[in-house]
Parts: C-alpha cells; sequence; structure tokens
C-alpha cells in the first residue's frame, strides 16, 4: 500500500500571520492534533502541532527549559523564549517539515515515523499539498486488516506455515519445520532465546483455520 490509499485529503491549514490562539481553536473545532502552516501562494512553510505548544506562557510557564531537561545555550534560550511567548504561528510552528509523496511506500512512513520520532506528515504531489497522513492512519490499516485466506486441510496449512516461517527466518538461528495433524501446528527444532520461541509461534497462528499451535522447540543457549 502507499500513502494515496489512506491519507486523509480534507486539509486544514492556517498561515503563518495567524495568532497561535486562533491555530488551537482551529485544532480543537477539527479535532486535529497538527496543522500544515501554508504562504499566501499555497507553498508549505512548516507545521504546528501539539508539541509545539506545550510550553506557552498560557499555561503559566516562564518559558525557560525546565531543569531536568539538562542545561541549554544562550541561543537555544532565546528560540524557547520565542516559542513560549510569540503569538504568531511562523514563530511557533517546527519547520523544516518532513514530508512524503503521494507514492510513498506506507512501510517506508512507518519507519519515518518511528526514527524521526513524528506522528504525520504533510503528503506532497511534487510542490503541491495535497494530503495529510498520520499514525492514525496507519493504526487503521491494523484495526481493518483480515486474517489471510488459505485453503482448507492439513497440507495447506503446512505450506502456509512453513511460509510464514521462512518469510521470518532471519530471526532465527535454524528456521523451525513444521507439521500439521488435524489444524493443529507443530513446531520443531532448536532456537537461540525464547524471542526465537515467541517469533516462530506468532508467525504460525494468525493462520485463518488453524486449531492451534504445538511448541516443541528447545532453547539451546550458548555458553
Amino acid at each position: 500500500m502507499i500513502v494515496a490509499d489512506v491519507m486523509s485529503r480534507t486539509l486544514v491549514t492556517v498561515m503563518p500571520g495567524h495568532s497561535v490562539r486562533h491555530a488551537a481553536q482551529i485544532m480543537l473545532d477539527h479535532h486535529v492534533s497538527g496543522v500544515p502552516v501554508l504562504d499566501g501562494d499555497g507553498n508549505l512553510m512548516g507545521i504546528l502541532t501539539e508539541g509545539d505548544l506545550l510550553r506557552r506562557v498560557e499555561y503559566g510557564l516562564t518559558g525557560s527549559t525546565p531543569h531536568w531537561l539538562g542545561a541549554v545555550t544562550h541561543e537555544g534560550a532565546a528560540r524557547d523564549f520565542v516559542k513560549s511567548h510569540s503569538w504568531r504561528v511562523g514563530d511557533v510552528m517546527s519547520k523544516p517539515v518532513v514530508t512524503v509523496q503521494e507514492t510513498t511506500a506506507l512501510a517506508d512512513v512507518a519507519v519515518l515515523f518511528g526514527t524521526r520520532g513524528i506522528k504525520r506528515a504533510p503528503v506532497m504531489r511534487g510542490t503541491q499539498l495535497v494530503g495529510l497522513v498520520s499514525r492514525a492512519d496507519l493504526l487503521r490499516i491494523i484495526a481493518n486488516s483480515r486474517p489471510e485466506k488459505i485453503a482448507a486441510g492439513d497440507s495447506a496449512l503446512e505450506i502456509s506455515a512453513s511460509a510464514r516461517l521462512r518469510d521470518a527466518e532471519t530471526v532465527f538461528s535454524v528456521c523451525p519445520a513444521v507439521t500439521v495433524v488435524d489444524g493443529v501446528v507443530h513446531l520443531w527444532g532448536q532456537v537461540r532465546s525464547q524471542a526465537e520461541r515467541d517469533a516462530a509461534r506468532v508467525a504460525v497462528e494468525s493462520i485463518e483455520g488453524l486449531r492451534g499451535v504445538e511448541d516443541h522447540l528447545s532453547i539451546i543457549r550458548s555458553a
């Protein structure tokens, strides 16, 4: 799947000159946790998120960096002051923006969100903003997923279970062997850890039509 399959095409945006109060109200009214920031020509300038609004004087905070975050430079303290006190979206928004294209694979988006620690990304068609993709969009894929349909019978189940284990073989020292009897998958062989044992079980247990999994794996620990 690609970004275009799941992204939100209904865009709620603000401009750099808008007030932070106005932007916060828009986010509340539309039940969104982040909004792209566009200039008058529709160019993407940044993104304003809930995270950008966590340390604000409106909460009674001073704008100085809390002591538990460690020492900061004078420049960093100045930036914190601007973020906490400015009324303009352009001063508070995050920039530059991490973006993706409509054709970006969702697997790449998941990795991007994890490695960059972000929750959403504007979606571009070339240089034009066309949508927004978020962690929630990825969660909906999991919520809507269905077990893979396979043919009935022990032979078909054994083929499917073996294929699942081969797909995950990089996590095993030796890929477990499989037999299926009356709809129950039996796992055989040796693994290096309980984590490998769990991986073998997880690899096969979601097969549709399976009656159960019997684990006969033994753990061989290195000396």
